[in-house]
């Protein structure tokens, strides 16, 4: 039996061959720190509108996978509600439920022009972010009294609740405006606020293979989470605006800021209806949502909020910011926005209302940008107001859906969460199996790399020993595209037959029988973490509250490095300047579902056979949010034997 080494000291050689030179290991960017919310995410616009179309298509399917909207649901009857108008000055506003999902309400105040305009009119969604209370926000008199003085306000009506400000405003400019609740804020109860937004750790009774709860890994592996359901909520209310008799479907917007920014350019990433949208503080290259409603697993790596709004281009975008992280969105974010929109042939198309002297805020002079936005670009059927007009705040009582006949469903409910789920679940499943290519196309996606990116690698050699038969090379395969090295033992017979068995195993039993028989082996050693052999739980950014979605939203996690280097492997072996007749790969137990997510990726004339051994190890069995085998979105598209029927040749 030969003797496995991973060696400290190599460099470059050809494959099977070639001079050694003196150096270290190759770099590998994955040993470095993770990346978390709080990191750096510039956009580099492509140089052609060619290659804008493939990443902005890539990324949109990384998007819908991410939130659990790929395939998109099925859209059920809304069943609609709207009751208990209120009279204002210049408007009205009524009381909103409907149904996004069976049983599961989205809530919300829609506010009319109190004189209807002439024809069709243009709508407005308004998700409100992360302001306390939500619909229902009343600043306390202190903090109204200094936005007054520093000019964030002239009105205390407004000061009090720039979200009732903005919806009047718009409607008085003659648009429908659906003011709509976030999960767990105001009149939306059924799943509460602390779990939606303030999660901190697994609940033992919400993870099970029947019956898991939001955050749990059966919920991560269904790609089910609290961001996917905002924003299908935003979705459906779409739907409900877009059903309104007065409205124009080509003439609707979107604005809101903070989680609502989030909720606006996200929504618009994916949907194609908006026509124009406003997000407020938040497109910026620095934090990108702090909460756990901004957060989904998969959603950011290799991306970040200014190029997910990107994918609003070249439709009007306009944009605030402020004196938080934004606060740099003049310099960094809008130059590369404006190359996109040029890019695209529509420059005028995209805006920064940068008023850094404020805090985080959707104030007055904010709002004043917005109207004259959309006045522009949605043909507002009145003019964008010189001054806001004042009116007489409503209170929560004057604005609660719920009511006698109307009554509230149950609060914080874990059997509707459970029902929510198995029916998000069971839908997807029922898509699925009538398009299974669903699962083809989201599985670079979980993956986190295709074949394409599989990148470009050179072979660094630190060992040669010549065995009775066989040539015996330590080294890395360095992945040159990607910064990642993978440590392997190649095994080349004196009398080649232009084969490579690649063997995913620990240790190196079986061997010598292949090269015997002629063909070349390769033992490469795969990712581990923390250290070869360990079976730790994975790292994860500090203070991730047990929520998946802050570690594996950013970073691809361990079984996806551990299948990245599987691509590197065969890569650097179909790259060869030998160019091997066939390539063949072979998967010991432990190693069956980082090869099968790999080898499902590879074209069968890349490798030509690929044998499994036997396991019973299922992605359901992960019950540790943290485990290295946890693959976000595995349930969802078929478990391993789903893997294993793409990898098989």
């Amino acid at each position: 039996m030969m003797k496995r080494t991973v060696i400290s000291a190599v460099l470059g050689l050809t494959m099977l061959g070639g001079d050694v030179e003196s150096a270290g290991v190759p770099a590998d960017v994955r040993s470095g720190p993770l990346k978390d919310l709080n990191g750096y995410f510039p956009f580099d616009p492509p140089g052609s509108t060619e290659a804008w179309a493939k990443r902005s298509a890539a990324l949109r399917l990384q998007t819908q996978v991410a939130l659990g909207l790929h395939p998109m649901p099925e859209k059920t009857p809304l069943k609609a509600v709207i009751h208990g108008k209120v009279a204002g000055d210049g408007f009205t506003v009524e009381k909103v439920i409907f149904e996004s999902f069976p049983g599961y309400y989205v809530t919300g105040s829609l506010y009319r022009p109190a004189v209807p305009v002439a024809g069709k009119a243009p709508a407005v969604l308004c998700p409100h972010g992360h302001w306390n209370n939500g619909r229902f926000l009343s600043e306390s008199e202190a903090d109204v009294a200094t936005a007054i003085r520093t000019g964030a306000e002239k009105q205390a009506d407004a000061g009090r609740s720039p979200l009732q400000a903005r919806s009047i405003g718009l409607a008085r400019m003659g648009c429908t405006v659906f003011f709509y609740d976030m999960i767990g804020y105001a009149d939306s109860v059924q799943v509460s606020y602390e779990l939606a937004h303030r999660f901190k750790q697994q609940r033992a009774e919400m993870i099970a293979g029947e019956g898991w709860g939001f955050f749990s890994p059966q919920a991560e592996g269904h790609l089910q989470s609290i961001m996917g359901l905002q924003t299908w909520n935003s979705i459906r209310a779409l739907d409900f605006v877009e059903g309104l008799p007065e409205v124009d479907a080509a003439r609707i917007g979107v604005t809101g800021a903070s989680g609502g920014g989030t909720q606006t350019f996200v929504l618009a990433a994916i949907d194609a209806r908006p026509a124009a949208i406003f997000p407020c503080v938040m497109v910026s290259t620095a934090m990108q949502g702090g909460c756990t409603c901004e957060n989904a697993s998969l959603l950011r790596i290799g991306t970040g909020n200014v190029e997910l709004a990107g994918l609003f281009a070249p439709k009007p975008m306009g944009m605030t910011a402020a004196n938080d992280w934004t606060k740099e969105m003049k310099t960094k974010g809008l130059p590369e926005l404006q190359r996109l929109y040029g890019l695209l042939g529509k420059p005028e198309n995209v805006m920064l209302h940068d008023r850094t002297e404020f805090p985080h805020n959707y104030n007055l002079p904010s709002r004043m940008a917005m109207y004259r936005w959309f006045e522009k670009h949605l043909k507002t059927p009145r003019p964008a107001p010189e001054e806001e007009g004042a009116f007489t705040y409503l209170t929560k009582e004057q604005l609660s859906v719920w009511n006698g006949e109307h009554p509230a469903p149950a609060a914080g409910d874990p059997e509707l969460e459970r029902r929510v789920l198995r029916h998000w679940s069971e839908d997807a499943s029922r898509q699925i199996g009538v398009k299974p290519s669903l699962v083809d196309e989201a599985l670079p996606v979980l993956a986190g790399r295709s074949w394409s990116e599989a990148g470009v690698c050179r072979w660094e050699v630190g060992e040669r020993v010549q065995r009775s038969g066989w040539l015996e090379m330590k080294g890395w395969i360095e992945n040159t595209g990607h910064r990642e090295a993978v440590a392997a033992t190649f095994l080349y017979p004196d009398q080649w037959n232009g084969s490579v068995v690649v063997l995913l195993q620990d240790g190196d039993a079986g061997a010598e029988a292949v090269v015997k028989s002629g063909a070349a082996v390769c033992l490469p050693v795969l990712f581990s973490e923390p250290s070869p052999g360990t079976p730790a739980r994975a790292r994860h950014v500090e203070g991730d509250r047990d929520f998946a979605g802050y570690t594996h939203g950013y970073n691809d996690g361990v079984i996806k490095r551990r299948a990245h280097d599987v691509l590197t492997v065969v890569s650097f072996i179909r790259g060869h300047e030998r160019k091997p007749t066939s390539i063949e790969v072979r998967a010991a137990e432990s190693h069956v579902p980082e090869g099968a997510l790999a080898v499902a990726l590879i074209p069968r004339d890349v490798v030509g056979k690929a044998v499994f051994a036997e396991t019973a190890f299922r992605f359901a069995s992960v019950s540790d949010i943290r485990s290295p085998r946890l693959l976000p979105g595995a349930l969802k598209y078929g478990d391993l034997p789903a893997l294993l029927r793409r990898a098989a040749r």
